[in-house]
């Protein structure tokens, strides 16, 4: 009997540093992620979100390709899990032409396809954004 407790105290410890390890994924927002932000006339429904954190700040890009702006400031308050994220639309000569503002909130942090819903918002427009890590 004291074996078979100890095999079962041994097994629920293991899986539980298991667990530990498989939530120890770096910084909650890094990754691919794809959505939409509803009523983007200029850029489009849909949208690409690529996110990455270098020990000190969150760097990205949003669209990457013929239309990628580059994410200029982005902050994580993990009082709420809020997000916020700035971003420049340049012409061919490098002019600002519109300037996105993305303010959401991380939902389902604990799974890997965690989500960031909110709100965009620009010269050109505003609405509804969602993205899903991939």
């Amino acid at each position: 009997m004291r074996s078979l407790i100890l095999g079962l105290v041994f097994s629920l410890a293991a899986l539980a540093g298991g667990a530990s390890v498989a939530a120890q994924e770096g910084h909650p927002l890094k990754g691919s992620w794809i959505g939409t932000w509803d009523g983007n006339k200029a850029q489009g429904n849909d949208v690409l979100v690529i996110l990455n954190w270098n020990g000190k700040a969150i760097t990205g890009m949003i669209n990457p390709g013929t239309d990628n702006m580059e994410i200029k400031n982005a902050t994580l308050n993990p009082d709420g899990w809020q997000v916020h994220l700035e971003a420049d639309l340049k012409d061919k000569g490098g002019k600002v032409v519109n300037t996105y503002v993305i303010d959401g909130k991380i939902e389902n942090l604990a799974f890997h396809n965690r989500s960031v819903t909110g709100t965009w918002r620009s010269q050109s427009g505003k609405g509804a954004f969602k993205i899903s890590r991939q």
